[in-house]
């Protein structure tokens, strides 16, 4: 039995089912007792967002559901998933379809671009199980012989990851991407052997209806002031160009002299392009002298200036520097806008926003250099791996792993520095951070107990306690046993605003030559992020 697309594409559903019906299991495979965890989310979001691609050879499916997955991707996890569906892609690139040869083949090549995805790579992980489970694969006669063989080899590796990270033998689980992958795993295997059926669950999610549009925004006498925002994928032809030596560069040079807010990427022989432009025929017309069209949506900027009431967005000229940070809790998200952020991007702790969700941040910010604030360690490789495809700025991301991190670097933003010098103090101001994070736990841990609240710092369960504000007082003696400038108490949604003015006052009395700031964040998951700085 080949690979074709049509079966290439039934495995991907199959796989997202499988994982979305255990993808709560996955999240609890958590280091921390907490209810943090989000592979499970994050993987399958990034799958389900590939599985609704379309091609008519195997080719063009492995690169429709390798862009899906790519726009898709969500969380570290995420990333890697998307990564290793790119390098499969890449190795089934003019074909047909595949001989177990073949598969085998593009199999090796999603180990190798999900190891280069990552900028060092960690061994326990996702990472291990799939190359394990690859290596004891090959030589397969056939794909279902494949398919049993690879599954066999991710399970027993699975099972080794406590051996190679502490942090998983400690917490006596075992490491949550690479179970994801092996759940997706066995439910390809599924629908290889005809044992999936299309549900709800993976079937492609209904159209929502179209926003009424209010047309009079733009009347008989009106001006074209904003331009067309223009989105199209191209499909370059091999009677137009020649595809294996086709510079995508001379398509992006062009499209730069005709508009801006620029997104640009080649993946494969699709283009996919976003530009506002006021003539979007002189650029359909130009572009169709590489390809053809798969999608084309051109939409009159004034009525989305009307409807979406971004004013801002749309009226300002383009800006030198602009900001983009993430953040959860409408507290912590006002307070990142007072301090300059341009856009906050909604994320955090179990809700990992996707690539897509960045590049659409970064349009909407339109400024020549975009300083970018993860704040969370699992977002950081997604707004990498967003600044690697988006062509409309000079996009630089500040590695920071908190929100604490995050708040103190935007603190300490100075503009009038160059731009090498400013990522530099940025993220050197970012690591003088120490970040403590209490919450309650959903399971009995080292020292603690189901119910107790847990301070965290770092990897290290630090404090642990009946009651939240004991926690809290032990988890800030901790930190604040050297002392320190500044010391931020970030309440969240779970915090009562009396026992938080309390805390407030009682660290101000207790550490005098410290400034403690009360931010009334509204976080969720977190009770309390207590930042030193």
């Amino acid at each position: 039995m080949n690979l074709t697309a049509e079966l290439f594409l039934n495995l991907i559903c199959g796989g997202a089912a499988s994982l979305g019906q255990n993808r709560q299991q996955i999240n609890d495979l958590n280091v921390f007792p907490i209810p943090d965890g989000d592979t499970g989310d994050n993987m399958y979001m990034t799958i389900e967002a590939g599985s609704h691609a379309a091609g008519n050879t195997l080719s063009e499916m492995s690169e429709a559901v390798s862009h899906g997955m790519l726009l898709g991707a969500r969380g570290n996890s995420g990333v890697i998933l998307s990564r290793i569906f790119a390098g499969i892609s890449k190795a089934f690139r003019g074909q047909k379809e595949a001989d177990i040869k073949s598969f085998s083949r593009a199999m090796q090549s999603g180990v190798e671009e999900a190891y280069h995805a990552v900028s060092q790579p960690v061994e326990g992980t996702i990472l291990t199980v799939l190359r394990e489970g690859v290596a004891a694969a090959e030589g397969s006669k056939d794909l279902e012989e494949y398919f049993d063989l690879w599954i066999a080899g991710m399970d027993l590796s699975l099972q080794h990851t406590q051996e190679l990270l502490d942090v998983l033998k400690k917490a006596g689980v075992v490491d949550s991407g690479g179970a994801g992958l092996l759940c997706i795993a066995e439910g390809m295997r599924d629908a290889l052997h005809g044992r999936f059926q299309p549900s709800a669950e993976t079937a492609p999610a209904a159209v929502s209806p179209a926003p009424k549009v209010d047309f009079s925004a733009f009347t008989e006498d009106s001006v074209l002031e904003f331009g067309y925002c223009t989105e199209f994928l191209l499909r370059l032809q091999r009677a137009k160009v020649d595809l294996e030596h086709f510079d995508e560069s001379v398509i992006h040079d062009y499209l730069e002299t005709q508009g801006d807010s620029l997104v640009f990427f080649r993946d494969g022989s699709i283009v996919k392009v976003h530009v506002h432009t006021k003539d979007p025929g002189a650029v359909l017309s130009r572009c169709r002298e590489w390809g053809e069209f798969l999608t084309i949506k051109v939409e009159n900027m004034t009525l989305q200036h009307h409807e979406n009431h971004m004013d801002e967005r749309f009226s300002r000229g383009r800006k030198a520097l602009g900001i983009v940070t993430v953040a959860t809790g409408k507290g912590l998200s006002d307070s990142f806008r007072e301090m300059g952020a341009d856009a906050v991007i909604e994320g955090g702790q179990t809700m990992n926003p996707p690539v897509e969700a960045f590049t659409k941040a970064f349009d909407a910010v339109n400024a020549e250099v975009i300083l970018v604030f993860p704040n969370n360690s699992n977002i950081i490789l997604t707004a990498q791996q967003s600044a690697k495809i988006y062509k409309g700025a000079r996009i630089e991301v500040i590695p920071t792993r908190t929100l604490g991190e995050g708040y103190y670097a935007l603190a300490n933003l100075d503009a009038e520095l160059p731009i090498e010098e400013l990522t530099a103090a940025l993220t050197q101001a970012a690591a003088s951070v120490t970040t403590g994070l209490v919450s309650q736990a959903i399971r009995d841990a080292a020292g603690a107990r189901k119910g107790d609240y847990i301070g965290i710092i770092g990897k290290d369960i630090c404090s642990a306690d009946a009651e939240r504000s004991s926690a809290v007082r032990m988890l800030s003696a901790r930190l604040l046993e050297d002392g320190a400038d500044i010391f931020l108490l970030i309440a969240g949604a779970g915090a009562p605003p009396e026992e938080a003015n309390a805390l407030q006052q009682e660290f101000q009395k207790k550490y005098p030559l410290t400034e403690v700031i009360l931010i009334s964040g509204g976080q969720a998951v977190y009770d309390y992020i207590l930042v030193k700085c």
